[in-house]
């Protein structure tokens, strides 16, 4: 028996319509979203479209106008600055404490999303690679056992993916650029230091790495 759709599933449908268009680059950045074309796009009423709305404001990716609709926010200096300065404060701590408790199951957990790094990265698949560079990060941070922080980091999980799309991909197409391509290389490099040095219990080589792994990812967002 067909169920018919509930409000709650209605806007979580526009939801990950909308936010998978905005992390791929499919809608570019001061692009405006009407409730309409949301609607249209999903099959749904207006209602579950504000709903998914103000669920995607509440996150920084769009800003709503009244009787108009939903711009599209560009992702800017300053929050690039702003998450390369927290993701330093809790990944110089993580990697020191990771080093101090690092196992074999550790190091095969990151060896596993540095394997998914590279074969997305030979699939030309962006989406793929950012995410499984932000798990290898994260799977560092989670090392710690420290809850609160890897609260926190969770907490930047969709801005890491979206600047990542940002860097590797071309607006108004969402095509890897050829640019992307040899950052993809450069960063897989980056990762299998920091594993190397975290596998090797080095923690002066793994906050080396860490840190000039952040310093070239953020270089590559603002030049």
């Amino acid at each position: 028996m067909h169920m018919a759709t509930t409000g709650s599933s209605a806007a979580d449908r526009v939801y990950a319509h909308a936010k998978s268009a905005i992390l791929a680059r499919q809608v570019e950045a001061h692009h405006l979203l009407t409730e309409g074309e949301l609607a249209d796009a999903v099959g749904v009423s207006r209602t579950p479209v504000r709903e998914a709305l103000l669920r995607l404001q509440a996150e920084g990716l769009i800003r709503l106008l009244p009787k108009r609709g939903a711009l599209v926010l560009p992702v800017t200096m300053n929050e690039i600055a702003d998450v390369f300065e927290t993701r330093r404060l809790i990944e110089s701590f993580a990697v020191r404490k990771a080093v101090s408790a690092s196992t074999a199951e550790l190091a095969d957990r990151l060896g596993r999303h540095l394997q998914a790094m590279r074969y997305a990265a030979r699939g030309r698949d962006a989406r793929g690679y950012v995410e499984a560079d932000r798990d290898f990060h994260e799977q560092i941070v989670t090392a710690t056992g420290n809850e609160i922080l890897i609260s926190l980091y969770r907490s930047l999980r969709d801005r890491q993916l979206r600047m990542g799309v940002v860097n590797l991909l071309a607006e108004h197409t969402g095509a890897l650029t050829s640019a992307g391509v040899a950052r993809m290389q450069a960063n897989i490099a980056d990762h299998e230091a920091i594993l190397k040095a975290i596998a090797g219990r080095t923690v002066r080589a793994a906050e080396a790495a860490v840190a000039a792994h952040l310093d070239r990812a953020e270089r590559q967002l603002t030049r």
